[in-house]
């Protein structure tokens, strides 16, 4: 088992792009942690995920769309998205991208 574990988005992207139908990648996985890439084209089809969820953007910018409402977001921000939450990307800018981290159980992490 690797103890140290380094993956450069230019990997990661290049990986993706060698992938004909699918626009996520799986790059990472220790535990309940699964780490992807993440470059929708065009729509972003998904539907909530059965374990929590992080976002972090590394390329472009769009709009993060939640029961809360819509968010402005861009490279840098980190997004959260509870197990079960509909979340997606909208209006998202040529070459938008995101690190993409589950963690945790099915049905998500329960804090007190």
């Amino acid at each position: 088992m690797d103890r140290v574990k380094t993956i450069s988005l230019a990997e990661a992207r290049r990986r993706l792009g060698e992938e004909t139908t699918q626009r996520f990648l799986e790059v990472f996985r220790h535990g309940t942690l699964q780490v992807e890439i993440y470059a929708p084209v065009g729509t972003d089809p998904q539907t909530p995920h059965a374990r929590d969820e992080v976002y972090v953007v590394v390329e472009g910018s769009g709009t993060y769309v939640t029961d809360a409402g819509r968010q402005q977001v861009g490279r840098g921000d980190f997004l959260f998205a509870a197990a079960g939450a509909p979340h997606r990307f909208e209006d998202f800018t040529p070459g938008f991208t995101v690190w993409v981290l589950f963690y945790g159980r099915e049905g998500g992490e329960h804090v007190s």
